[in-house]
């Protein structure tokens, strides 16, 4: 209750203080309010979002007809976001609030069995020429799918290898830096040290520490408007553009079965613990309408199999395995967009016990003002090994301010 109460209070002081300052209001999608101080020494951008979603989804039965329907209707996302820069442009911050229940889910004893309502509290600070200090909490520099903001994505949702392999967010220090080896192509490194526990862990620190390190190569030049950081091509490319890049990710004596995401694995000492490497590689590019994404995940672990001080096995292991996602598609002139994606996971079946999963999806979207205002529907066709087969239709209706 009281931290309802702190969320509300914090909303309101917004909100009045935005009033109190008599903004202009921005264009639609670019924010409710930006705010400046009267001695130009701060700024705050204040937005919202959320997304509504409606999906169905049936098992395939023995005879290959469909079994089992089920329906859920639900807001799927609903963002508070702030940013802007404090005392200089040189240091700017990023706020971002999560209020649906998917948003907030997750609570337990290392989250003080709290709501996890936060999910960006970051620090920027631009300290030399092209080097840029990170501190705080917000996303590590893992797979692009992951990297790129819910509301900008080409269909309804992220794909099987993000939900299996994505390394999401965490808190620590990063640091950023980009060179221009031509006039056309640029080089950006991110490095990362973090806690390796994931998002708003209050309570203690297992295990070691997480070390990431992505490197992005453009050989084309930067796309428009950090395009590769968005799904589809809005901004409709007049030159090819291409992002080649590689992250490498690990997480010292982690603790949860998909580095810091997943389940904690407990044995009778109190936690398993065991070094835990993801490696992903991916490419994004757009071209006059067309775009095509591509990535590949590999999780591995110095020993993925739990145990106990006696050396039995608890039935915790680590999600080991690999996945590939490729996604693809083509703007209309009239800003219809029909993409397609396949993603193939292979898990070790012989540590998990999980089969291997294909999954296929058919998307169109209609972009009304761009990602900003947007509706989103696709078919999806889950076929695994060995049975489980599943259809699944979703549409969403998504909105920015």
């Amino acid at each position: 209750m009281k931290s309802k109460l702190l969320t509300l209070g914090l909303i309101l002081s917004v909100s009045f203080t935005a009033l109190s300052q008599k903004p202009n209001a921005p264009a639609f999608g670019k924010g409710l309010f930006n705010l400046v101080g009267k001695d130009s020494t701060w700024s705050m951008k204040i937005g919202t979002r959320f997304q509504f979603l409606g999906m169905a989804s049936w098992d395939e039965g023995a005879n290959g007809g469909l079994v089992n329907p089920e329906q859920n209707f639900l807001v799927r996302r609903a963002r508070l976001k702030f940013d802007g820069f404090a005392y200089s442009t040189k240091l700017k911050y990023k706020f971002e609030l999560g209020l649906s229940n998917r948003d907030i889910s997750g609570a337990s004893a290392f989250t003080s069995n709290a709501p996890r309502y936060i999910l960006d509290a970051v620090l920027m600070y631009n300290f030399y020429e092209n080097f840029v200090l990170w501190v705080g909490q917000t996303k590590l520099p893992g797979n692009i799918e992951r990297v790129i903001s819910s509301g900008n994505l080409q269909q309804v949702d992220r794909s099987l290898l993000n939900s299996r392999f994505n390394i999401d967010r965490d808190m620590g220090v990063q640091l950023r830096h980009h060179i221009n080896l031509s006039d056309k192509f640029l080089i950006r490194e991110k490095f990362a040290i973090s806690q390796g526990e994931g998002r708003n862990i209050t309570t203690g620190n297992l295990g070691g520490h997480q070390y990431t390190a992505r490197l992005e190569m453009f050989p084309f030049g930067g796309f428009k408007s950090k395009g590769e950081y968005s799904g589809s091509d809005l901004k409709r490319e007049n030159r090819p553009k291409l992002m080649l890049a590689a992250t490498y990710d690990s997480n010292h004596n982690a603790v949860k079965n998909r580095s810091n995401q997943g389940a904690y694995m407990i044995n009778d000492m109190g936690f398993y613990e065991t070094t835990i490497n993801t490696f992903f590689f991916d490419a994004m590019f757009k071209y006059q309408g067309f775009s095509l994404m591509a990535e590949f995940a590999d999780r591995s672990a110095d020993d993925p199999i739990a145990k106990n001080s006696d050396g039995t096995e608890t039935g915790d292991v680590v999600q080991v395995g690999n996945g590939l996602n490729l996604q693809t598609g083509y703007l209309l002139r009239n800003d219809w967009e029909i993409s397609g994606r396949y993603t193939n996971i292979q898990l070790d079946e012989n540590i998990t016990g999980r089969n291997p999963e294909t999954q296929y999806t058919l998307g169109l979207s209609k972009y009304i003002v761009g990602h900003k205002l947007k509706v989103q529907t696709d078919l999806s066709y889950l076929s695994v090994d060995n049975g489980g087969d599943q259809l699944m239709y979703r549409l969403q209706v998504d909105i920015h301010f």
